[in-house]
């Protein structure tokens, strides 16, 4: 069986700041950034102060790509290769820039087995 990714040179993404953010970018998500109050954390007030909360920052693992489709600081909105949008609020969250080859491949392997499951009807809830 051939695989379509042997050909292809490494590549590697890269962390992308707010402002080089461009309409048509290809970006996965690296890491979120989730607050909580610190009056979750047993009540201890010698951790951080009691209306201060506690960020915690979380890798994201699967790397799935997101087209931009429109920006408005500190909002982006995406869309995924399943035709699902969302708005990411980049100052939770840090995004890395994707190569235009690598997303495309990616974003037409996920359609196809999109495809495939919703026509074989074995997708799963």
């Amino acid at each position: 069986m051939k695989s379509m990714f042997t050909d292809n040179p490494t590549e590697v993404a890269s962390s992308v700041a707010p402002e080089d953010l461009r309409c048509g970018d290809y970006v996965a998500v690296l890491s979120v950034v989730h607050e909580y109050p610190s009056f979750f954390w047993c009540g201890d007030s010698g951790l951080s102060p009691r209306e201060e909360p506690v960020r915690l920052q979380f890798t994201e693992d699967d790397g799935t790509p997101l087209k931009i489709k429109a920006i408005c600081l500190p909002f982006v909105f995406v869309k995924d290769a399943n035709g699902k949008h969302r708005t990411l609020d980049i100052r939770l969250c840090r995004l890395a820039r994707l190569s235009t080859d690598y997303a495309q491949k990616v974003w037409k392997t996920l359609r196809k087995t999109r495809r495939a499951e919703g026509a074989s009807g074995t997708e799963e809830a």
